[in-house]
């Protein structure tokens, strides 16, 4: 059920992840490399990779720990 509802969420890299997590309310803590750490005041840290591609299981990782779902990426 998960696995289907991520092939129908399109973005194209890390960025497009990033503009997303900061209208949820994350901000960014700092970045080393392309490694970009995100905060939140109540919600658990997260680390996003600035990379083209991300990972699906990486993107799995992140919906998981920051609550998103299919319709944040509309």
């Amino acid at each position: 059920m998960f696995r289907c509802a991520l092939k129908r969420v399109r973005f194209n890299c890390g960025k497009d992840l990033l503009k997303i997590l900061l209208k949820k309310g994350y901000y960014i803590r700092n970045q080393k490399g392309s490694h970009v750490h995100l905060r939140h005041s109540f919600l658990l840290p997260v680390t996003v990779p600035n990379h083209k591609v991300i990972a699906l299981g990486t993107l799995k990782a992140i919906m998981k720990t920051t609550g998103l779902t299919e319709k944040d990426f509309e």
